[in-house]
């Protein structure tokens, strides 16, 4: 896992040492706005493995927004070098957009054409600006993901849902202490059973309106038998044992677009072949055999 330093790409690892084996996720260091949104001048850097960036493909294409707004797709396997596109390594756009930048490059970057630098590479807030301010290039018709009655809610969803379960898998598989380790996988699953519960009278985690804490969460759960189960040891219960979250995710899973953005073989050889301290042979396993299909 390299990052740029002074504008330069060096291989350098996650530091787990400092905090006592935990992992600690990084802010994201580019938060602008789009300004006048119009067809083909935005770009969405992207891995169809990594769930963040899913977020913003999948907004993207519930909106119908696949001609508004062009998309790079980083081959699966990152190397020594970070992210690879088809148009050279995310680290050279990041060190042209702003030179002499020390951070992490990540996916999902979103990138202005027209003026040549980097928007944002924060996923939730390029999901809300997906979400409102495309609006006039959409093609089909989707409902306010963030609707002012339901921001209380939808932000106290996020807020754990991304403490326990987005980055509580990360903070579990990449844990360099037994007690962290624990301490996360006891968190993720003490989260995973409230939902199970929270989901038993509902059809989306606010109700009867889907919004984007459905978003948020169902990137992870689709990859949870797949990836975290066992790659990221997070193995007391697999999504499919629970009956009202595994209903919920096929649901989401069906919604129009959702399908073509899940590629679970990109996924997969994403964390199993990038993933080399955590999986040395780097050997993609065959299953598991899921089936997301409503019956």
């Amino acid at each position: 896992m390299g990052m740029l330093i002074g504008g330069v790409w060096k291989d350098v690892p996650r530091d787990t040492k400092s905090t006592g084996g935990a992992f600690v996720r990084p802010e994201s260091a580019f938060r602008d706005r789009v300004r006048q949104p119009a067809a083909g001048r935005y770009r969405l850097y992207v891995s169809k493995s990594c769930p963040w960036a899913h977020r913003t493909l999948i907004v993207r294409a519930l909106k119908g927004l696949e001609k508004a707004i062009a998309v790079s797709y980083a081959d699966p396997y990152m190397g020594e070098n970070g992210w690879q596109f088809p148009e050279g390594y995310l680290h050279e756009l990041y060190a042209r957009a702003k030179p002499g930048y020390t951070g992490r490059v990540t996916v999902p970057t979103l990138w202005d054409e027209q003026e040549d630098r980097i928007v944002n590479n924060e996923s939730a807030e390029i999901v809300r600006m997906l979400n409102r301010e495309f609006d006039a290039l959409a093609r089909r018709k989707l409902e306010d993901l963030y609707p002012e009655k339901l921001r209380r809610e939808i932000d106290w969803l996020n807020e754990r849902i991304y403490r326990t379960v987005n980055n509580g898998v990360y903070r579990a598989g990449f844990a360099t202490a037994q007690d962290k380790y624990e301490q996360a996988v006891s968190e993720l699953f003490k989260t995973l059973d409230w939902l199970e519960k929270r989901m038993a009278k509902r059809r989306w985690l606010c109700g009867k309106r889907f919004t984007e804490a459905d978003v948020r969460l169902f990137t992870t759960l689709v990859r949870f038998d797949a990836v975290y189960y066992s790659h990221f040891k997070c193995n007391l219960r697999r999504l499919v044992d629970y009956p009202n979250l595994w209903r919920w995710t096929r649901r989401v899973y069906a919604l129009p677009g959702v399908k073509s953005t899940t590629d679970f073989k990109q996924i997969k050889d994403h964390y199993y072949r990038s993933m080399k301290q955590i999986n040395p042979t780097q050997i993609v396993p065959k299953g598991p055999l899921l089936d997301f299909s409503l019956r």
